[in-house]
């Protein structure tokens, strides 16, 4: 090994962690936040006793995620780029486990060039900037894996290293439901190692262990399967889906590219004079790309609506794995034909800058300020009320759009924004029951209060406001129209009996 090489495998973990995390949080606080952080930071505001009260009726799977939220928000706030913080520092921890994963199934260069592919894949730039536990679950999944690969290399024989590693394991399936999809792959790194019977009857009975452990979050799964029915109103399971949006974003040209790389890496791990421990590397990591994939998609298909890409993001590191892998083999079949042994490191850095410039539109659009959800402008539709409306005006929200998407959520989110004005649909507050949403009247429900405002501000998902006509039928008038990205928002005054 190289002075360089060896300079690398010491000290690239740390600083490909330390860049990944850096650039997973450039840009975190110029979207607006979206639906689903909503529910995030909404269910982490509540005290411990509400949060818990709600994780028994809805969203059991992300209850380890909100407890740690409920904490870090008391420390930092409830703006994105603090809020956000965590999902970068998770990325950064997860590529360093890239870093030493790659080096130990497959060399030191690959491990290096895998962590930085790994920093630049969309799937984790993105999910780096985001309120929601996927950037924990990558972390988890890749930390995990060197947990168990360093086991099996050193043939553990004593009874709580297992014992622990299925604790570790469980927390991570409380961290992430899917998590459990990884065991899989840990028994491709078990039977990849040729482990004697001792390690593979421990690692049987951990994996045991661990599903023991997490069997209440499992059963409360179950119990609460009805809030991801929305799945089966969506066409999420497409071959678009799987094959580019998954890991990949709306970067198409990377995603061909990326597949290509895959494709190089698998050949040559079955047909080219790979060794043993590479080839058996390369089996993980297409075992933990392809297998939950293909669980998820089968699952959907046969028993009940399970899909969706954002739940693959736990596969990315092997992703990038398997790319860093093939350029590095591409880089070996050129310094072979060319006998220019330059091109052994050469054409693996050219793979990479190609990678980084392929993703490089899908960061910036990340980072734009209607980035989340299609277009979320939460944010910018609070601050317009804060700009505009004045003490003693009311405000009403549409509310025939689907829950995540009410514009309400503007003033759950910013709620000194809308200091000026009156809630008068207001019902019930959502800290105040076990539900994720404020509970809210229809606005002829609630005209008397209405009525006691002379101006209204009426906060509309887009032009077809049946809230405004509503207000019309009142006596109420149009005066101006604002709109902000999705959202419409019209201020209607009533004039004086």
């Amino acid at each position: 090994m190289t002075r360089w090489s060896t300079r690398w495998s010491r000290h690239g973990a740390p600083l490909v962690g330390v860049l990944a995390g850096i650039l997973a949080h450039v840009g975190a606080g110029v979207p607006s936040y979206w639906g689903d952080e909503a529910a995030s930071v909404l269910s982490a505001e509540r005290s411990v006793p509400g949060l818990i009260g709600l994780l028994g009726r809805v969203d059991a799977v992300h209850g380890a995620y909100y407890l740690f939220l409920h904490e870090w928000i008391r420390l930092v706030g409830t703006s994105e780029a603090a809020v956000r913080i965590p999902s970068a520092v998770a990325i950064g921890v997860a590529a360093a486990g890239v870093v030493v994963l790659g080096s130990r199934l497959l060399g030191p260069g690959i491990g290096v060039l895998a962590g930085l592919v790994f920093a630049v894949l969309p799937i984790a730039t993105r999910m780096g900037m985001e309120a929601r536990s996927y950037a924990f679950a990558m972390a988890a999944a890749v930390w995990l894996t060197v947990w168990l690969h360093e086991l099996v290399q050193r043939r553990e024989s004593r009874w709580w290293a297992w014992a622990l590693f299925a604790v570790g394991f469980a927390g991570g399936v409380y961290l992430f439901l899917y998590l459990a999809l990884l065991a899989p792959a840990h028994l491709a790194i078990v039977l990849g190692a040729r482990a004697s019977r001792p390690v593979v009857l421990r690692w049987v009975a951990a994996s045991v262990g661990a599903a023991v452990l997490a069997a209440p979050i499992l059963v409360l799964a179950m119990s609460q399967r009805e809030q991801i029915g929305f799945l089966a109103r969506r066409d999420y399971a497409t071959a678009g889906a799987v094959l580019v949006e998954q890991w990949f974003g709306s970067a198409w040209v990377l995603a061909v590219a990326a597949w290509c790389a895959m494709a190089v890496a698998v050949a040559t791990a079955a047909f080219a004079q790979a060794g043993r421990s590479t080839r058996s590397g390369v089996v993980v990591v297409v075992v933990w790309m392809a297998v939950p994939t293909a669980v998820l998609l089968a699952g959907d298909a046969w028993l009940t609506p399970l899909y969706n890409p954002r739940y693959l993001a736990f596969c990315a590191p092997a992703v990038a794995l398997l790319i860093a892998a093939g350029l590095r083999a591409l880089g070996v079949y050129a310094a072979r034909l060319a006998a220019r042994p330059m091109l052994l490191r050469t054409v693996p850095l050219v793979g990479l800058g190609l990678v980084v410039a392929l993703a490089a539109p899908a960061y910036v659009a990340q980072r734009g300020p209607y980035a989340k959800d299609g277009g979320s402008d939460l944010r910018q539709t609070a601050e317009v009320i804060a700009a505009h409306a004045v003490e003693g005006d009311a405000i009403v929200f549409d509310r025939t759009v689907k829950p995540s998407r009410r514009p309400r959520l503007a003033l759950n989110l910013y709620p000194d924004k809308f200091a000026r004005v009156e809630d008068v649909e207001l019902v019930k507050p959502h800290e105040a029951h076990t539900s994720l949403w404020d509970e809210v009247a229809p606005l002829p429900e609630v005209a008397d209060r209405v009525l006691a405002h002379q101006r209204v501000w009426a906060v509309e998902s887009d032009a077809d406001a049946s809230d405004v006509a509503a207000l019309r039928l009142l006596g109420y008038r149009v005066e101006r129209t604002i709109p902000v990205h999705r959202t419409m928002i019209y201020e209607l005054v009533r004039s004086q009996p």
